[in-house]
């Protein structure tokens, strides 16, 4: 892996939670992700099951977690299973896992081959009363590409149909909601890579380059800081590009007098930061654009406030709403009477800001979540308001990734320039 050795606490203490969540007698199965086919004889980059690594650090093919905390046999209440590997894996292939090495990443006592896992198994589907298994229940996402956790879990419900069957998901989700210490430092250590992209694009954006060097040249820095790439498709979207919400093509000549929406974000250690800036072409805003951005800064500084334990995410988005559309009254983009004639499902403000504020990030740039669960201490979010006017070629959004405390909410983007008078003068150097 690109990333440095993280400390093994981090998997100690997740699987510690999780266990605490389980039914007696129980047992818990985590399959790594298959690897994906591209094309011909090659697969995509590996990106392991964000669920077994959270609970395990292993990042390998063909790695397997089970948990039983009441197995009779106290080997077998803690086991992971690697792939077995030999001379010629090593040579076309390269250096996989050893059983040690395994060892020391997940703090994992047990390490066994992936060839005893059915044997193994066998010998605990006897003892427990129960099984979890693990699938993605994302909220607004759905694949006819058939996982490897749903794949085994149907054949091991077809070996074993007498035992009952329960879904991991909602314990899993409350477990990556509320983030430890180590995972928030390896957030941070995501945004601090994502500052370095960033002040990079200060330095290099100029009229004329086009929106996909831009694109290589935060892959460039991302892979220097040991990033393993981006943690999502990201957007550079210049001029009317910009007032495309999930614009991926990358590939317009960025002219002067336009605006550069940007949203990307590092992954490191699997871990995303989730990033949205917005930068003028010739390195000065226009009077019109300086006064746009700075409604949607007011906006993002006065959300990030309301980022505090015990608000419930639809009435952290209303608040949101309010302050919106107080800003493009100013604006002059909404009137009061369209204000006061607004149909409260569809308010006014949606006209110029259309998408939602905050999501949970971590794991994957989208985390997963509860959206009924009020705030909590150690919850990561992004606040990211935007406003969008396709009539004049402008789209600004600012996004950074927020920690919720017991106190202030903390901005682990803080080191990320943002102001209008630091923007200007980093791209005038």
């Amino acid at each position: 892996m690109k990333y440095d050795p993280i400390n093994p606490e981090l998997f100690k203490i997740n699987r510690k939670r999780f266990i605490e969540k389980m039914a007696p007698n129980t047992l818990a199965i985590f399959h790594s992700n298959d690897e994906m086919p591209r094309s011909g004889d090659q697969f995509y980059p590996f990106r392991q099951n964000r669920d077994l690594f959270a609970l395990s650090g292993l990042d390998q093919e063909r790695s397997i977690l089970i948990l039983y905390p009441d197995c009779p046999k106290p080997e077998l209440r803690e086991v992971a299973f690697v792939r077995r590997t030999n001379e010629h894996i090593a040579v076309w292939e390269g250096e996989k896992l050893t059983q040690e090495k395994a060892r020391e990443i997940s703090a994992i006592e047990n390490i066994i081959w992936d060839d005893q896992y059915e044997n193994t198994l066998e010998t605990m589907m006897i003892y427990t009363d129960g099984v979890y298994l693990n699938s993605n229940e994302h909220e607004r996402f759905s694949s006819n590409v058939e996982s490897r956790d749903n794949r085994l879990g149907k054949e091991l419900m077809d070996k074993y149909p007498m035992h009952n069957y329960m879904r991991a998901q909602p314990l899993l989700k409350e477990l990556a909601m509320v983030k430890n210490q180590y995972e928030v430092e390896l957030m941070k250590r995501a945004c601090e890579i994502t500052n370095k992209g960033f002040r990079r694009v200060l330095e290099f954006v100029k009229p004329g380059v086009w929106e996909h060097e831009i694109d290589g040249e935060i892959m460039r820095v991302f892979l220097a800081n040991r990033a393993s790439g981006h943690a999502y498709h990201p957007i550079i979207a210049s001029g009317k590009n910009a007032c495309v919400l999930h614009y991926n093509e990358n590939n317009r000549e960025c002219k002067e007098g336009d605006l550069i929406l940007m949203d990307f974000g590092a992954e490191y250690a699997n871990y995303a930061a989730d990033l949205s800036r917005t930068i003028p072409v010739s390195g000065r805003f226009t009077e019109r654009q300086r006064n746009i951005y700075s409604a949607v800064l007011r906006t993002l500084k006065k959300a990030t406030q309301l980022l505090r334990p015990g608000i419930a995410l639809d009435d952290y988005e209303k608040e949101v709403g309010k302050l919106m559309t107080s800003e493009l009254l100013g604006l002059g983009l909404l009137s009061k009477s369209d204000v006061e004639d607004q149909d409260p499902k569809k308010p006014a403000y949606k006209k110029y800001f259309m998408h939602g504020t905050s999501h949970h990030i971590g794991l994957d740039v989208h985390d997963l979540s509860n959206r009924y669960v009020p705030m909590k201490a150690g919850m990561v979010f992004t606040c990211e308001p935007g406003i969008y006017i396709p009539e004049e070629n402008i789209g600004v959004r600012l996004e950074n990734d927020i920690l919720v405390t017991e106190g202030d909410p903390v901005n682990l983007m803080e080191e990320i320039p943002i102001e209008i008078e630091e923007i200007e003068e980093l791209m005038q150097k």
